[in-house]
């Protein structure tokens, strides 16, 4: 289909089209690559936009739909502003909720996460979500390790929130001291965060994964610990190697056009032997048991 948008009011019509190419999309799928419908996309309503590192940003968005429905692990798809530039949407994880309020932290890395630092409260947001599968908790009472890696510590500060039964570690690594994310200004969390820096200016001094293997003396055998991880595909691979014979499930980080399955910009490798070639990480994750994904090639 060839469509000719005109100078004047090409920006309005190329508007009215996408819009009307995603609706027809949704409309045409009962259940787009699992999700159930109907999605949820509103305006949603910003609480506050405020600075917490030199590159770090928390923003709270009122929408009662979406932080009722949403599940550690899931993200959002928002429209920084208004036009085609950008032209695509923004993937968040969500990293809390607090009543109708839900949470997002993100950092500052590129044009879009730019404009959004710009977004004062009571403004309203183009939001499709919650997206994605979240993490699957056990039942039973297992020691839950939580292991981030700098902007990855978002999904595992909800699951923190949500799930707070049983024994508790959270460990977070991070390039230095001033990259550290002050989580008690996201969340009241009931355990304290164990830290390291790459540079060794607080906590640990060495990798988040050195952490790791400190926090799993006594769950060799993966009858009681689960993990829990997001952050670079670098340390979800040693985490995954690490945590060979225990539960483990990754978060993982992709860029994403539509967050819907449909423009397979965010696939990853499945590992050999799974019934499956890739995933798509929006809609077939983000969330996955580390064994399904090919590290190799991550």
């Amino acid at each position: 289909m060839v469509v000719d948008l005109g100078r004047k009011s090409g920006r309005r019509n190329a508007d009215q089209l996408r819009a009307r190419c995603f609706s027809s999309f949704l409309l045409s799928k009962p259940a787009v690559m699992g999700y159930p419908v109907p999605m949820i996309e509103e305006q949603a309503e910003v609480a506050f936009n405020r600075q917490l590192t030199s590159d770090t940003w928390l923003m709270g968005l009122r929408s009662a739909a979406i932080s009722g429905r949403a599940s550690p692990g899931q993200f959002v798809m928002v429209r920084v502003r208004k036009g085609v530039d950008p032209l695509l949407r923004r993937p968040f994880s969500i990293c809390g909720v607090e009543g109708d309020l839900f949470l997002l932290l993100y950092r500052v890395v590129g044009k879009g996460s730019e404009i959004m630092t710009g977004i004062g409260a009571g403004v309203r947001v183009p939001v499709l979500g919650p997206l994605g599968n979240g993490f699957r908790v056990p039942e039973e009472n297992r020691r839950m390790l939580l292991v981030a890696g700098g902007i990855g510590i978002a999904p595992l500060l909800f699951l923190a929130q949500r799930f707070v039964y049983g024994e508790f570690r959270f460990m977070a690594g991070f390039a230095s001291a001033g990259a550290i994310i002050p989580v008690q200004e996201v969340l009241d969390l009931s355990n304290p965060l164990q830290v390291s820096t790459d540079d060794g200016a607080e906590g640990h001094h060495g990798p988040v994964t050195d952490l790791l293997q400190k926090n799993l003396q006594g769950c060799d055998t993966g009858a009681s610990c689960s993990i829990f991880t997001c952050g670079p595909k670098g340390m979800l691979r040693s985490v995954a190697r690490i945590a060979q014979g225990i539960p483990c499930q990754v978060s993982m980080e992709a860029s994403m056009a539509c967050g819907l399955g449909a423009c397979l910009g965010c696939v990853v490798t499945a590992a050999p032997g799974e019934a499956k070639t890739y995933y798509h990480v929006c809609s077939e994750g983000p969330v996955f048991e580390a064994s399904m994904i090919d590290w190799e090639l991550v």
